[in-house]
């Protein structure tokens, strides 16, 4: 009897599990997370003041273009702001122009650049960038957005330096070489700057800034 109860003590015993050790069933895992949009929304400020992606917004439907027009918004989960009152709030007006993103001035947003383009061509050559809003610009739509620009791109090259070169010692080829055209700046090489003749030409092509780098850019 004794060793019988005790075996059934020590079993019983046995499946009681600290709360400190490894239990048998497992816990649902809080996520303290934090959105990525927080750090750009400044604590306490006014909500209107908030960049767009600290806050939702109705679409006003009744907004004429290129007018002034009142939306309501709501600041997002974890933002904290306040009215002109210094109240906190969570549904606030904001007053901005009726008018896509893509519609806004190209100082109103950022976008890629092109390194692969010919910028001194003719017609001039466009690419297809990425643009992307300046946070405290409000507009309707995709903030990020393609548009077709045209190549206006620089590897470095000054305009004044080749025009010297080719002034002082076009007749060696240094400014064809100085651009990275170095077939032409071979050929004016030995044959002495064409006897003087594709010299001045040169002088002239840079000069009104027809010859360019060879890699396509503009001069800076």
């Amino acid at each position: 009897m004794t060793t019988e109860h005790s075996k059934q003590q020590f079993v019983s015993t046995k499946g009681v599990t600290s709360p400190s050790t490894n239990t048998p069933y497992t816990r649902a895992t809080e996520t303290t997370e934090i959105p990525s949009y927080v750090s750009k929304c400044p604590s306490n400020g006014l909500c209107s003041k908030l960049p767009p992606d600290c806050m939702t917004c109705k679409t006003n439907f009744s907004c004429v273009y290129g007018k002034p027009a009142t939306f309501d918004c709501k600041i997002k989960p974890q933002i904290h702001c306040v009215d002109q009152r210094n109240n906190e709030v969570e549904n606030f007006t904001i007053n901005m122009t009726c008018q896509f993103c893509w519609q806004l001035e190209p100082t109103d947003y950022v976008c890629t650049n092109s390194t692969s383009c010919m910028t001194v061509s003719c017609p001039r050559q466009r690419y297809n960038a990425t643009c992307t809003v300046h946070d405290h610009i409000h507009c309707l739509g995709n903030r990020v957005f393609p548009k077709m620009l045209y190549c206006n791109w620089t590897g470095g090259y000054k305009w004044s330096t080749a025009l010297a070169l080719s002034i002082t010692l076009g007749g060696f080829g240094a400014d064809r070489f100085y651009l990275g055209q170095w077939r032409e700046g071979l050929g004016k090489l030995f044959s002495f700057g064409g006897l003087g003749i594709w010299t001045l030409i040169d002088v002239l092509l840079i000069g009104v800034g027809y010859v360019g780098p060879a890699d396509g850019s503009l001069y800076i």
